[in-house]
């Protein structure tokens, strides 16, 4: 892959401090340069759906539940905090920005999970390998996210809705994946279309997922998603996993199909092994 030898490229440069690590950034750029352009030439376009429950009604329901949800857990999240301050030290929450509604920026801020280890070459370590053991449990009953009911009062944030990404992936996206944007972004939106392969294709699935809601978002399939919500947060099974899997977005491949880190790299040795017959 194109780069290899070098430490990193201009954007681990200037994002040094918010990637996983270079590796990512050499991910990112032979993607651009091999697919980006036919991606965004075969995807779809987007209509979002506009009626007055996504206008109005669902901004009022998500400031009186989350008011109601900060007032309950405050006594919960004063207590978190004093435990994150004895795990990873100061500061004790994480801040950063994540792209919002239409494209534009917001601050998101959760109890920092992850330390600063970093490899030899002072570059930090993959966010799998950062993450500490209460920041394991943190992650695993969903207990991270109390306080982004904070940017959902704020304004910035929904309760069902995209999961909002740092602002570094927007480049990273094709314009019908940045139509993400077109409604608030939220703590969660549950899967609710099925794709082939999508266990090999997990961020295509959740870029797809996140595209559908933009199109079909209704007080009714709210309810649905807040329903499914609950059954996630519960499944302890699941949340265990998701706890422990950390990938970020960084491309397409041949066929315009969302990759995260791990499916890149199986993607770029296919690729090698390709090139070595």
């Amino acid at each position: 892959m194109a780069g290899e030898t070098e430490k990193c490229g201009l954007q681990g440069a200037a994002k040094r401090s918010e990637l996983v690590s270079c590796e990512e950034d050499r991910l990112v750029s032979f993607l651009r340069e091999r697919n980006f352009e036919h991606a965004n030439s075969v995807a779809e376009a987007v209509n979002p759906r506009r009626n007055l429950y996504s206008r109005y009604g669902k901004r009022a329901l998500d400031f009186m539940i989350a008011l109601v949800v900060l007032l309950v857990t405050l006594p919960f999240n004063a207590v978190f905090g004093i435990l994150t301050f004895f795990d990873v030290g100061r500061p004790v929450l994480y801040k950063q920005e994540r792209t919002g509604l239409e494209g534009k920026t917001f601050v998101m801020v959760k109890f920092r999970n992850m330390n600063e280890k970093r490899d030899e070459e002072g570059n930090l370590l993959p966010a799998s390998e950062r993450v500490t053991r209460f920041g394991r449990f943190m992650r695993k009953y969903s207990l991270d996210e109390l306080l982004n009911f904070w940017s959902v009062l704020k304004g910035d944030m929904s309760i069902i809705g995209p999961r909002p990404y740092p602002t570094f992936f927007t480049d990273r996206m094709t314009d019908r994946h940045k139509m993400r944007h077109a409604v608030r972004p939220g703590i969660e939106c549950p899967k609710m279309i099925s794709l082939p392969n999508e266990a090999e294709r997990l961020y295509n699935i959740k870029l797809e997922n996140d595209i559908w809601y933009v199109e079909n978002i209704s007080f009714r399939n709210d309810l649905r998603m807040v329903g499914k919500l609950f059954s996630m947060v519960f499944n302890f099974k699941v949340r265990g996993k998701h706890a422990g899997s950390l990938s970020y977005f960084v491309g397409y491949d041949d066929d315009g199909f969302a990759l995260g880190t791990r499916e890149a790299r199986e993607y770029v040795a296919r690729i090698r092994d390709n090139m070595s017959e």
